[in-house]
């Protein structure tokens, strides 16, 4: 039977049903055509009938055209409606942004901000396959072949042939139940070596799953060792643990992705001053939409922005708010009464009109003491009438950006630096690297990042040296761009480096407020290793990478670490 053919730039859309025929009683003519025709995206049906092909043809034609032409206006309509329904919810999301901003101090009011230090332990199982996923061999033995049972025709009788096929008959029967055990001894053998094999297999298995549950357990217990040593720091008042404390409370803090927080926490335990530098968002980074209508005619969705007005006092509004809820924060979370006193210095990255280059400005700055905030009912309070009740320090409208000079300025020494030592002049091409101390391979990490920033005015400091994996070299880089605080650790490293100390870089980074991180060793890291630093602001430089920078600074040495490890046990 002849096939109708289709005649649509949307074939893609419809799903045709087999052309059928109904034939006279005789079953000798067809009386009529059928075909079944469905358009999917416009859920629209027809079963066409026609006494001949062509009719039926020219039906299927003419319903294909109505319903391309049907779908301009449906595709049409549906985008009208999806274009609709995105600017309404866009619009939506704009009125939650606006209202959050008003909400930014009442939110954390719901929320109890002092440290659950057990949720910061990891009580994670360590996810033991239940079996192994290997199947077990498997074998099947082939059945003994059956007696030949011998046949002896009356021919064979008379001949006196009887004898003779008993005894070719026997040595068949022989023969082929010699080659039987002989194949199943030889199938059984295979197995067992199979079964050998797969059972050495599966104790591997398991024992690799055992000490890698092992390892779990362990980095759990001495983690959770940490949290509880940091947990004891801060009830003995530990400058550095009280700092650590203040930095988990501040990254509790849950603006919702309103703003990226950044900030810098120093504290003075013989007034039990905390101190504070906390970046607050430009006014261009606050949501700034009003509406958003979808454009029929152009398909495109407009948005409509805030009044500038309203722009500069949600500004004023937040970072008044951002100041109050943050020394709320601290002094709730403060149960080991560390905290007298917290001084918050509000800082923000602009454009300075004037010269065009880009400044870090102090726009607000307050001392607020214990005693005297805790009598506040935030709840009810007009936050800049409030700031400034606190006898705060700003411009009258912060969205100036206009610099104040801080209450008090943060202190910018860092009491763990060391006089730099020059090691790069010592080296030649026969210094493994791998083999020299500690402190000489620190000291020459400082020298190279030193080099490095040279030329754009960054600075690089050595610090004190420590057994806890801690920071052993500050990078200040003045790029506007992609500088800032940079933490550096040397490893002098003969193994592979393992992802656990590229988390400890990562924390590091975090609790001193850094942008970014470097991790230099003499030897390589494990994929683990690269796999976490890959969506993270760190940099892994291995052994690779050291002497291509000490190549580009006019430096010589080699990296042996085969040799470095064999001559630590001569």
């Amino acid at each position: 039977m002849t096939d109708i053919t289709l005649h649509s730039p949307n074939l893609d859309k419809l799903e045709i049903g087999n052309l059928s025929a109904k034939f006279s009683a005789r079953g000798d003519r067809i009386l009529r055509y059928y075909i079944d025709i469905r358009h999917k995206t416009m859920n629209l049906h027809r079963e066409l009938g026609a006494p001949e092909l062509f009719i039926l043809q020219s039906k299927v034609d003419a319903l294909l055209a109505d319903w391309d032409e049907k779908l301009v206006a449906f595709e049409t309509k549906r985008l009208f409606q999806t274009g609709k329904g995105a600017a309404d919810d866009m619009t939506a999301d704009a009125i939650r942004d606006q209202e959050r901003i008003s909400r930014i101090l009442a939110h954390t009011l719901t929320i109890d901000d002092a440290i659950d230090w057990e949720t910061l332990k990891d009580r994670s199982e360590y996810p033991m396959p239940s079996r192994f996923p290997e199947p077990q061999p498997t074998t099947v033995p082939r059945p003994e072949p059956a007696y030949e049972a011998l046949q002896i025709g009356l021919v064979d009788r008379l001949l006196g042939k009887r004898r003779h096929l008993e005894e070719q008959a026997e040595t068949r029967n022989a023969r082929a139940g010699e080659e039987w055990r002989r194949s199943e001894t030889e199938r059984e053998a295979l197995h067992a070596v199979a079964m050998t094999n797969w059972e050495a297999r599966e104790a591997a298995f398991w024992a690799e799953h055992h000490g890698a549950k092992a390892e779990h357990l362990s980095a759990q217990a001495a983690s959770h060792s940490k949290v509880d040593a940091l947990r004891d720091a801060v009830a003995d008042r530990d400058p550095d643990a009280v700092i650590e404390h203040a930095s988990l409370v501040l990254e509790n803090s849950d603006y919702g992705g309103l703003f990226e927080k950044s900030y810098e926490v120093q504290y003075r335990s013989d007034d039990r001053l905390l101190l504070l530098a906390y970046d607050l968002p430009a006014p261009d980074r606050l949501p700034q939409t009003k509406s958003v209508k979808f454009v029929k005619a152009t398909g495109e969705l407009v948005e409509t922005k805030i009044a500038e007005r309203d722009r500069k006092a949600n500004f004023d509004s937040a970072c008044h708010q951002i100041c109050l809820r943050t020394i709320h924060e601290l002094f709730e979370a403060d149960v080991d009464g560390n905290v007298d006193a917290v001084l918050f210095n509000g800082m923000v990255e602009s454009v300075d009109p004037a010269t065009g280059l880009q400044r870090r400005s102090c726009i607000l700055s307050v001392l607020a003491k214990r005693d005297d905030f805790c009598r506040i009912d935030l709840a009810r309070v007009d936050p800049k009438a409030c700031f400034k009740a606190l006898k705060g320090v700003s411009a009258a409208s912060l969205s100036a950006l206009a610099p104040v000079p801080p209450v008090i300025e943060m202190d910018r020494e860092d009491r763990r630096f060391i006089e730099a030592r020059e090691v790069g002049s010592t080296l030649n091409q026969g210094t493994n690297l791998a083999s020299i101390s500690w402190d000489d391979f620190e000291h020459l990490v400082r020298e190279l990042f030193e080099k490095e920033f040279l030329s754009r005015g960054g600075e690089v400091k050595v610090t004190q040296s420590s057994s806890d994996g801690g920071v052993d070299a500050i990078a200040f880089d003045p790029d506007p761009i992609s500088g800032g605080k940079i933490v550096i650790q040397a490893k002098r490293y003969t193994r592979t480096v393992g992802v656990a100390a590229v988390r400890d870089l990562y924390g590091t980074v975090m609790n001193e407020g850094a942008s970014r991180g470097i991790l230099v060793t003499t030897s390589d890291y494990g994929p683990d290793a690269y796999r976490f630093a890959s969506d993270k602001p760190l940099a892994l430089l291995n052994g690779a990478n050291v002497l291509h920078l000490l190549e580009k600074h006019g430096y010589q040495a080699s990296i042996d670490v085969a040799g470095a490890r064999a001559a630590r046990f001569q």
